[in-house]
C-alpha cells in the first residue's frame, strides 16, 4: 500500500469537511448580520424564498437548450468524421467541435434574446 492510497482519501474528506464548515460559518455570519440590522424572521424567510433575490429568466431554458443541441451536433459530427476518416481524425476533434457548436449556439441565443427583449 503506497502513500497515495492513504493521502488521497484523507485529503478528499478533509476538503469536503472544510467546504461544509466554511458554508456553515458564512451562513451563521450572514444571519448574525441580519439580526444586527434588525430584520425580522419573516423578512429573512422572504429573502430565502425561491426567486426573491432574482426573478427567473424565461430565456434561460432556451439558452441551455440551444447549447445542448450544439454540443449534440458536435458529437455526432465528430463521430461521423471519425468513421469516415478513421485514424486521421484524433480524439481532439470532439472538444474542438463542442466549443465551436456551443459557441455558435450561444451566438444564436444572443440574437434571439435581443429580439425578444426589444419587443
Amino acid at each position: 500500500m503506497g502513500p497515495h492510497e492513504v493521502i488521497v482519501p484523507i485529503t478528499l474528506f478533509l476538503t469536503v469537511g472544510a467546504v461544509f464548515g466554511i458554508m456553515l460559518l458564512s451562513r451563521h455570519k450572514e444571519r448574525l448580520s441580519m439580526i444586527e440590522k434588525g430584520l425580522k424572521a419573516e423578512d429573512m424567510k422572504a429573502l430565502y424564498e425561491r426567486g426573491a433575490l432574482r426573478p427567473p429568466n424565461p430565456l434561460s431554458s432556451l439558452k441551455w437548450g440551444l447549447m445542448l443541441i450544439g454540443i449534440g451536433i458536435a458529437v455526432v459530427l465528430g463521430m461521423i468524421l471519425r468513421a469516415a476518416y478513421g485514424a486521421d481524425v484524433e480524439g481532439g476533434i470532439y472538444p474542438g467541435l463542442m466549443a465551436l457548436f456551443g459557441g455558435l449556439a450561444l451566438i444564436l441565443f444572443y440574437f434571439i434574446a435581443r429580439k425578444k427583449v426589444a419587443q
